[in-house]
């Protein structure tokens, strides 16, 4: 019996080891794929895009943040269409998303007395311009028979603003700005609840809305609301 049980324990540690091999492989040819290899498209030429991205949450209004990495290519083409070059480049990028608390006033909050809710009309969610970190390049690749100084400064120009208007346009769509509204709702939530605790609502709820989710429609499965100010009036006289 104890020999038997030596040897399946030496077959599971075995498969243990194999197991955090084949992790470490596979974490390692992520890794690769993400900073050192070229994406192409069906025709094999090189495509800006992005590799790799992860969205996540902050607590503060920085309610979020889309970061990952980038890859950028550019041509550049001189003397009369002999001299072409081109350049793949890979770096980091980072965009942040918040919400102008400071544009949210009284008439901008209403509470729902029969639901103890209150209401957030908040401004949207804006993204902030992409930061790109060209210092932490994992990937520059430069082809062409002869590159002169000019065209490597000029395709380092064009390889930067690609990756700038790409980062742009991934942080403005729609996808990405639903994520960025949820997490908004989630930091007004928690910012909004030490006051409605303080003053004696603490189970309340807070429904956080943004422009574009502000239609009739909507509104008709919320019940009359009162403005968040005659609220705080009325609470202050029944003391």
């Amino acid at each position: 019996m104890a020999v038997a049980l030596k040897r399946h324990a030496g077959a599971i540690a075995a498969a243990l080891l194999l197991l955090i091999v084949g992790a470490a492989m596979l974490v390692g040819w992520h890794r690769y794929q993400r900073d050192y290899a070229v994406s192409v498209e069906d025709d094999g030429t090189a495509v800006t895009k992005l590799i790799a991205e992860r969205f996540a949450g902050a607590a503060s209004l920085k309610v979020s943040e889309l970061s990952g990495t980038i890859q950028s290519t550019a041509q550049d083409v001189r003397g009369f269409g002999w001299l072409k070059s081109d350049q793949v480049v890979k770096m980091p990028f980072s965009v942040d998303y918040f919400i102008d608390v400071s544009g949210i006033d009284a008439s901008d909050l209403e509470w729902n007395g029969k639901t103890r809710t209150l209401i957030v009309n908040a401004p949207d969610v804006k993204p902030g311009r992409p930061n790109i970190d060209e210092s932490r390049r994992t990937l520059v690749q430069t082809n062409g028979l002869i590159v002169t100084r000019k065209a490597g400064e000029e395709l380092s120009r064009r390889t930067s603003a690609h990756a700038q208007g790409r980062a742009e346009k991934e942080a403005r769509s729609p996808e990405r700005m639903a994520q960025a509204r949820d997490y908004g709702r989630a930091a007004l939530g928690r910012l909004l609840g030490a006051p409605l605790g303080a003053l004696g609502y603490g189970d309340a709820r807070v429904i956080v809305t943004f422009p574009p989710e502000r239609t009739d429609r909507n509104r008709d499965q919320w019940d009359v609301t009162t403005p968040i100010n005659e609220v705080l009036a009325n609470k202050r006289q029944s003391r």
